[in-house]
């Protein structure tokens, strides 16, 4: 996997490769769609200053940036002794999926080829290398975009830059590139051509879908590929039983769980390793974000749950409501308007209008502080609760009211000002 671009056309401090998308970084979904294919052992090239960024891969260091055949060349001591036949995939194509892998290997046995180069026909064909074909149907060369000749720049079909090579060929193929082209560098497309003039077979498959095959160099071409990204996710869910009600303008990130019988609203978010019960409704306009949401429970609309909640069997997290970090006891209610963090509610609790725990008490030290709540407590609108504060079962706190004491199980607790009324205030007022 090669990965060693700054991507400056990204006009980013990040590497390109590491942007990320879908919950996981670039090179990270070209790694997944390797492993989903068995390819084995995996080895991603990057700059000096990437290497940090690839714990748990085998790492290739390409020392300056000369161009895709020299990097290409520096993974060959990390696969010394490998025979059999070697992927070389682009860091940048976070679309390309495993079907389009496997379908390019197979391509590449059933012609016995040397090499096999995965082609796509992209609507504007832009600065990819052109593939050129001799009349057999066999690939001939590939010439860069600003090495081609006007009648080379009107062919549709194009490189990827994802290719199978027989690992025997590829290799004495790079010994013979030089840097005579307009970049100056060693073009692993130039392999193609020695493989050619050796009389070697090169053949291509072209991808179904060109979004598969599309790199990713530019802000718009990243958000283009979360797009496909997100289109197939969904579709995966759909088809296992989740219902999306508007799968454009719904964003699940790759590790999501989600059971069949779950529906998700329109413009919902769900991240991290959220897991949706099935019988669940979240949303529309809710960000889920490392929580759990059990069966049957209810999110949303305008909903925010960040990580650490966890909504039980028939729970509800209503309208404008915020959960951190904390447990809704099952068919527990905290319909609207509420911050709730660092607490436990019990189940069969209701939650008033406007309630707050207040769990950053830095007087009694570092760290979070717990609310507790009971089973089937009832709350009045326009509570604060002032951890660490228990409020036993089947309790009741007026509206207004202000816990910083726990309340016994069965007690009302009224914790708030005595109204005062002056008659007559807004005649005196008149008077000043």
């Amino acid at each position: 996997m090669l990965a060693g671009g700054l991507g400056t056309r990204m006009r980013s401090q990040t590497p390109k490769h590491f942007h990320r998308l879908l919950g996981r970084r670039m090179i990270d979904w070209v790694v997944e769609a390797a492993r989903a294919v068995d390819a084995d052992p995996l080895v991603v090239v990057t700059s000096p200053q990437g290497a940090a960024e690839l714990d748990g891969l085998t790492v290739a260091i390409q020392q300056e940036p000369r161009g895709t055949g020299d990097a290409v060349a520096a993974a060959r001591e990390a696969l010394e002794g490998v025979s059999a036949d070697l992927f070389v995939l682009s860091g940048d194509t976070p679309a390309v999926s495993p079907d389009v892998l496997r379908e390019l290997l197979e391509t590449h046995r059933r012609e016995a080829a040397a090499a096999t180069v995965l082609s796509f026909r992209p609507a504007d064909p832009r600065e990819y290398g052109r593939v050129l074909r001799s009349d057999d149907g066999t690939v001939r060369a590939i010439v860069e975009a600003g090495d081609a000749s006007p009648e080379e720049l009107a062919v549709d079909e194009v490189n990827s830059s994802i290719y199978v090579f027989a690992a025997d060929c590829v290799w004495p193929a790079l010994e013979r590139l030089d840097t005579t082209n307009r970049q100056g560098e060693l073009y692993l497309t130039d392999a193609v051509r020695v493989l050619v003039e050796n009389g070697e077979r090169v053949a291509a498959y072209v991808a179904p879908d060109p979004v598969e095959a599309e790199g990713v160099n530019t802000r718009a071409d990243l958000a283009d590929a979360a797009a496909a990204l997100r289109d197939r996710i969904n579709e995966e869910h759909m088809l296992a039983g989740v219902t999306v009600v508007d799968p454009k303008t719904t964003w699940i990130e790759a590790d999501v769980e989600i059971e069949p019988d779950a529906t998700i609203h329109p413009f919902t978010v769900i991240n991290g390793k959220s897991k949706i019960a099935g019988g669940a409704s979240v949303g529309p306009h809710a960000v889920v974000v490392d929580a759990v949401v059990g069966p049957g429970a209810i999110v949303g609309p305008f909903c925010y749950l960040r990580p650490g909640t966890h909504l039980e069997a028939g729970a509800k997290a209503g309208t404008f409501v915020e959960i951190k970090n904390s447990r809704i006891g099952a068919r527990a209610k905290v319909p609207h308007l509420s911050y709730i963090g660092d607490a436990d509610v019990g189940e069969d609790t209701n939650i008033g209008a406007g309630a707050i725990t207040a769990n950053y008490r830095p007087e009694l030290g570092p760290g979070k502080f717990r609310t507790e709540i009971g089973r089937n407590v009832h709350t009045g609108s326009d509570n604060v609760f002032v951890a660490p504060v228990t409020i036993g079962d089947n309790a009741w706190v007026a509206a207004g009211s202000v816990v910083t004491k726990s309340v016994p199980p069965g007690a009302l607790a009224v914790a708030r000002s005595k109204q005062v009324t002056k008659e007559g205030y807004d005649d005196r007022k008149h008077h000043d």
